[in-house]
């Protein structure tokens, strides 16, 4: 089976859907069947982005990148220090 992947857009418009569905009084079986996914990937989706809104999922997003940027960042710094304790030590 061919495996689909979703953006987190998509994802918590998805889970908006369920919510509706849900609140109408079908299972959450149904739902997921109408929905194209398996009860694994609601629950997994539930628990990832909860009551997340469009908005904050892409904020989350850019967030995440910038963290990234930033961790790769301060990883470099402290190996150009390492380098930098060496040879000021003459281990080299």
């Amino acid at each position: 089976m061919r495996r689909r992947l979703h953006s987190p857009e998509q994802v918590v418009l998805k889970l908006r859907r369920a919510d509706e569905l849900l609140s109408g009084g079908r299972s959450v079986e149904d739902v997921c069947k109408e929905l194209g996914i398996s009860d694994a990937t609601y629950y997994n989706w539930r628990k990832q982005y909860g009551q997340m809104k469009v908005d904050q999922v892409r904020q989350f997003k850019s967030l995440a990148k910038e963290n990234a940027r930033l961790k790769k960042l301060v990883a470099d710094q402290a190996l150009d220090i390492q380098i930098l304790k060496e040879a000021l030590q003459g281990n080299y």
